[in-house]
C-alpha cells in the first residue's frame, strides 16, 4: 500500500495525514491516529465497543513476530476485505475507528491534581541574630 492509494481509499472519510511509521504508514485525523497500513494491511483502531463488528466480519488483530513470540496489538484489527471496494461503509468503520482511539486518549490523560497549599520551608534562626549587638 503507497501513500496515495490511502488518500484515495479514505478520500469520503475526509481529510487524513500519513505519516511514515515503523514499515509502513500511520494514518490520523485531527492529530489522532485512528490506522495503520503495514505489512499489506490495513488496520483500524478499536475497543470494547467496535471489537464486535470485526469479529463478526473475521477479522484479526494486528500481530507481529518477536524473537521469542508472537505479539498480538489487541486495539488494531484488520480492516475486513470487502470494505476496500465500498468506500461509503468504510467512512463509517473509518469513523468508529477515530471515535475509540479518541475514547482511548481521554482514558490515557492524567488526572488533575488537587491544589495543595505550599509550605514554606522551615528556616533556623542562627544564634547571632537572635543575639543583641552592642550599642556604641
Amino acid at each position: 500500500m503507497d501513500r496515495d492509494f490511502l488518500i484515495d481509499l479514505f478520500a469520503d472519510f475526509g481529510p487524513v495525514t500519513i505519516r511514515r511509521m515503523f514499515s509502513g504508514f500511520g494514518i490520523s485525523a485531527d492529530g489522532t491516529n485512528f490506522a495503520l497500513a503495514l505489512r499489506g494491511g490495513l488496520y483500524l483502531r478499536a475497543d470494547d465497543q467496535t471489537i464486535p463488528r470485526f469479529e463478526a466480519e473475521g477479522s484479526k488483530p494486528f500481530q507481529y513476530q518477536t524473537r521469542a513470540k508472537t505479539v498480538t496489538v489487541g486495539s488494531y484489527w484488520q480492516l475486513p476485505e470487502r470494505l476496500y471496494d465500498d468506500p461509503e461503509e468504510l467512512t463509517g468503520w473509518a469513523r468508529a475507528a477515530l471515535a475509540a482511539a479518541q475514547r482511548a486518549a481521554l482514558r490515557k490523560r492524567p488526572k488533575a491534581k488537587k491544589a495543595t497549599a505550599q509550605k514554606k520551608p522551615a528556616t533556623k534562626m542562627k544564634k547571632a541574630a537572635n543575639k543583641k549587638k552592642p550599642s556604641s
